[in-house]
């Protein structure tokens, strides 16, 4: 008589953490959101300061990222919470309800909460004077939990919670007049207020808060212990602050009146020059934009310009370089703008290839500014001071001290006005963003809610 014996096959326990699948598995998985302060696409690729550092991490724990978006906040909060994600890296605030659902890495920046109001509407002096005004804002959002708070002590505040749109789209319709009023956190507003120029800040509706990655929230916390570790390095070493000035660093210093001039000229000046940009930047392998932005920082687009120092036309090219670079009238469009294509093209192609970008785009235009050997004095420079010469953020610190004898005499040039080429360079930045923007509105979309869309009288 024989027995079969029956054996009930259990899976072998999966005794290792959090981290070590990630690694793996190869893959580290980050949803972020669609937005100047956390991740876009620009003309060298994905960009961002959310994405520069998941990016950044993910290189740290030898993985690939596997950047999702979400849709909407609602969207990227689920997917956090159920666990279909690693870390939300999406400019999230710390809150008390936060932290009841998901764990949360160290702070890496501090914003503002700030009511934003049209400028053509009377300025609201606090919340409790907001009236039959319509105040819409992001669904879910630390703003709404600041908001019940407020109720508390103003039980006649109301507002519209938004399911469907985010703050930078809020944000144009209070520029159109659809809403009146919308909630923004300073950062968000620091990067679109150019776009936005009938936007103001009525005031703060909250002290200063923590930005942070929001992780699934589990026991297992090696993951967390690894996120932590990452920010503590980085922000030891310098690099978290780098990542933050190459993100927002023109942006610090607004100039509306200067932006609204450069507005109007964008309507009235460019399209004469367009064309002309274009077939330029294609010819050397350039953005139309950055060259165009060049060319408004060197002479407002006016083909007349003249400087003190001899320099003249469009991109304010001296008769030496005009002469170098076979340009025989300098005050003609086409010729000024081919000419500093070019002369911009051959100081790309000599910066160090160690500069990662955009840094190397950035010193590249600080060189077309001030001289190719005059950078190569302020990197110099930087390395005396035990910084990176290959980094945008510490070589601007810099270059103003070669107008230092004590530093300008050890470079081989000699004295500059080395803060020149640092404000010449976020003006770039500023006007090569708006440029962007303006030039994508024809194709921009935004979803108008259908109470905006009905007539009176209609279902």
């Amino acid at each position: 008589m024989s027995v079969v014996l029956a054996f009930k096959i259990i899976p072998a326990f999966n005794s290792k953490n959090l981290l070590e699948q990630i690694k793996d598995n190869g893959e580290l998985i980050v949803i972020t959101r669609n937005s100047p302060t956390t991740y876009y696409q620009n003309a060298a690729g994905p960009a961002g300061l959310e994405y520069e550092l998941a990016k950044m991490f993910a290189d740290q724990l030898g993985v690939r990222l596997k950047l999702k978006v979400a849709n909407t906040l609602d969207d990227l909060l689920d997917q956090l919470r159920s666990g279909q994600v690693n870390i939300a890296a999406a400019g999230l605030t710390i809150t008390k309800a936060r932290e009841k659902n998901f764990l949360f890495g160290p702070t890496y920046k501090e914003v503002t909460e700030q009511l934003i109001y049209n400028a053509s509407q009377p300025r609201p002096k606090n919340l409790a004077s907001l009236g039959n005004g319509l105040l819409e804002i992001v669904a879910h959002s630390s703003h709404e939990e600041r908001l019940q708070y407020l109720k508390k002590v103003i039980p006649d505040l109301s507002w519209k919670e938004n399911h469907q749109q985010d703050s930078d789209e809020l944000l144009q319709l209070v520029s159109d007049g659809m809403i009146d009023y919308t909630i923004a956190d300073s950062n968000e507003f620091a990067l679109n207020q150019a776009y936005y120029l009938n936007l103001r800040v009525a005031f703060d509706i909250s002290e200063p808060e923590p930005l942070a990655w929001a992780l699934h929230k589990t026991n297992d916390d090696s993951l967390l212990l690894a996120v932590q570790k990452f920010f503590h390095k980085i922000k030891h070493d310098g690099e978290l602050a780098r990542i933050i000035e190459r993100n927002y660093g023109h942006a610090e210093e607004f100039d509306y009146v200067g932006t609204k001039v450069f507005r109007r000229h964008i309507k009235t000046r460019l399209p004469t020059y367009e064309n002309t940009f274009q077939s330029a930047a294609k010819k050397y392998g350039l953005d139309w934009h950055l060259l165009a932005a060049i060319g408004y920082q060197e002479s407002h687009w006016n083909k007349t310009a003249r400087s003190p120092t001899g320099v003249r036309g469009i991109m304010m090219l001296t008769l030496k370089t005009a002469h170098e670079l076979g340009i025989k009238n300098r005050l003609k469009p086409a010729d000024s703008i081919a000419g500093g294509a070019k002369y911009f093209s051959q100081i790309l192609k000599k910066m160090d290839k160690n500069i990662p970008q955009p840094d190397r785009l950035w010193m590249a235009l600080a060189a077309y500014n001030v001289g190719y050997s005059h950078l190569k004095d302020a990197r110099k420079i930087t390395l005396l001071r035990h910084e990176d010469p290959n980094s945008w953020y510490d070589v601007k610190k810099n270059l103003p001290l070669l107008a230092q004898k004590k530093w300008y005499k050890k470079t081989r040039s000699g004295y500059a006005r080395g803060w020149e080429p640092v404000r010449y360079v976020e003006n770039i930045r500023s006007y090569y963003d708006l440029l962007k923007w303006v030039d994508e509105a024809d194709n921009r979309t935004v979803t108008i809610p259908a109470e905006f869309l009905k007539t009176p009288g209609s279902l």
